[in-house]
């Protein structure tokens, strides 16, 4: 009877410890992300954000967790600015693979200080859990700055994008495309995107969102939602959470369409003058 209860202490235990690590992993990303983000529209010639971050474990619990982001924008050039969003994941969980994604969203704006401006985009992903091999798709748009205040900040752009994914499998969930493991697809895409902040400037509210609606005989859509706050509490310790929701309405036959995580908690930053 002790060694049952030993053995179901060490499980809990274990179980306790990788929800500890995945959550210090997913906020340490997150604040990191929430404090630099950059901005097409800003006059700075050259903004650059990177880092890493990561968790090992071996014993009675075997984890591996590496993400990495890398972003970055040119404005070398006052008409043309470039800007590349670069991040990825890998976990490993007692030598289980659950993730090994890239995502790199890359876009050329022309004149992006103004309150309309166009732009071209090019994506490159791959995403394990939902047996993507790889995904590209590329296309052109248009961004209305619907509001651009030091205090409010409201963008929504459209495109169209031809995209081509990869998968892992033949079987899908929609028996249209059975058969073949590609599915090429033209989308169009709505976005919108902004923050506000309150409280002489302290409370940050944050959102992005899309609806791609795919141009094919059968419905083939794909939606997201980011939201999220940081708010400074106390010298340097601050509050924040993040909420991440994404459907995809054709996906492989044992894969589920939702995914979404809710984090929360603390971060800390230390400044000197």
């Amino acid at each position: 009877m002790t060694h049952r209860t030993e053995r179901m202490e060490a499980s809990i235990s274990g179980k306790f410890t990788v929800k500890i690590a995945l959550i210090l992993i997913v906020l340490h990303s997150y604040s990191f992300h929430a404090k630099a983000q950059l901005n097409e529209s800003d006059t700075a010639s050259f903004q650059l954000s990177a880092g890493i971050t990561g968790a090992l474990q071996r014993g009675n619990v075997e984890l591996l967790i590496i993400r990495g982001k890398f972003d970055l924008v040119s404005n070398s050039n006052k008409d043309l600015v470039f800007k590349s969003q670069n991040n990825s994941l890998y976990q490993e969980f007692s030598g289980f693979k659950a993730d090994n994604d890239i995502n790199s969203r890359n876009y050329l704006y022309f004149k992006s200080f103004r309150k309309y401006y166009p732009f071209a985009m090019f994506y490159l992903q791959t995403n394990y859990r939902r047996k993507i091999k790889s995904r590209v798709f590329g296309g052109a748009g248009y961004t209305w700055q619907v509001i651009q205040k030091p205090k409010t900040n409201l963008k929504l752009s459209g495109s169209v994008v031809y995209e081509n994914s990869v998968f892992r499998s033949d079987q899908f969930k929609e028996s249209f495309y059975n058969g073949s493991n590609s599915i090429p697809i033209w989308r169009g895409t709505v976005y919108l995107a902004g923050w506000h902040r309150l409280y002489d400037q302290k409370f940050r509210l944050f959102f992005t969102a899309y609806w791609q609606p795919g141009i094919e005989e059968v419905p083939n859509n794909r939606a997201s939602l980011d939201i999220g706050f940081d708010l400074p509490v106390w010298k340097g310790l601050s509050a924040a959470a993040h909420y991440t929701y994404t459907y995809e309405q054709v996906v492989v036959s044992n894969v589920l369409q939702v995914d979404s995580i809710l984090t929360f908690g603390l971060s800390y930053q230390l400044k000197k003058n």
